[in-house]
């Protein structure tokens, strides 16, 4: 059965039921609904489990609306103990996304920050650009669909912080890695802030643009609450994506 067309306001939770899920790593799902909304990559939405918590959560589709989760506290250890046919509560998406520009674009991922950059592949290359995709993680099993993005015909590199898989090193050590063999027109990445700080460097420095989208603890996802503050500007309104330009001041 196909995906139900969410025509509701994004302000309303609607419930929704899971239709599959499956697990990617040792501690992380990845869970698909019988839901389909109009979305862009980088954009999130605020999954609630009624008596349990409501949290931000990035997608990976928006048809159907899809999401990939790592266990790693009550709300996340609930969620992944459901199943298909189980419920969830949905409202969204929120947040500005990644604007896909460019001819060759370079989608940079730490830790968990893959599953935007996924949809970031998925909606370049159904336009004809060319992606190549830098994988990080602290060890091998951490590592996040680097087979997913082979099957989309990308090239991957990947980086460990131990030299378990791929290059010994961090994600902008993948990235320099990539500039100095082919020429990139932007660079979008997402992951934890340390990594965001680094590439924006290493872009300004190399005078390249970049989009990076950050993370943030986000409670009304609508710029009421001002949990999500982060020097100054709302995460989960302003952001989670912002652009640098070289024409910008560093």
């Amino acid at each position: 059965m196909r995906p139900h067309v969410d025509r509701c306001a994004p302000d309303l939770p609607r419930v929704a039921r899971i239709t599959d899920t499956w697990e990617e790593n040792y501690r992380t799902r990845t869970f698909v609904l019988d839901l389909r909304m109009e979305a862009r990559p980088g954009q999130f939405v605020m999954v609630w489990l009624p008596g349990v918590e409501e949290r931000p959560l990035s997608l990976i589709s928006g048809d159907p609306v899809s999401f990939t989760v790592a266990r790693v506290g009550p709300f996340t250890t609930a969620l992944h103990r459901l199943q298909a046919g189980d419920r969830v509560w949905v409202r969204g998406p929120y947040g500005n996304g990644f604007q896909i520009r460019g001819e060759h674009l370079l989608c940079v991922a730490g830790g968990y920050g893959v599953a935007p950059m996924l949809f970031v592949a998925r909606e370049a290359l159904a336009t004809g650009r060319r992606v190549t995709a830098v994988i990080g993680a602290r060890t091998a099993e951490d590592l996040l669909f680097t087979q997913r993005f082979a099957e989309l015909g990308c090239p991957v590199i990947t980086t460990t912080d131990d030299g378990s898989a791929g290059m010994r090193g961090l994600a902008t050590d993948g990235i320099r890695h990539v500039l100095e063999r082919k020429p990139v027109d932007e660079v979008y990445a997402c992951g934890p802030h340390p990594m965001l700080e680094a590439i924006l460097q290493l872009c300004q420095a190399e005078r390249l643009p970049c989009q990076l989208s950050w993370e943030n603890r986000m409670r009304c996802a609508m710029g009421i609450c001002g949990t999500c503050e982060l020097d100054g500007w709302l995460v989960c309104r302003e952001g989670p994506v912002q652009r640098w330009t070289p024409e910008e001041k560093s």
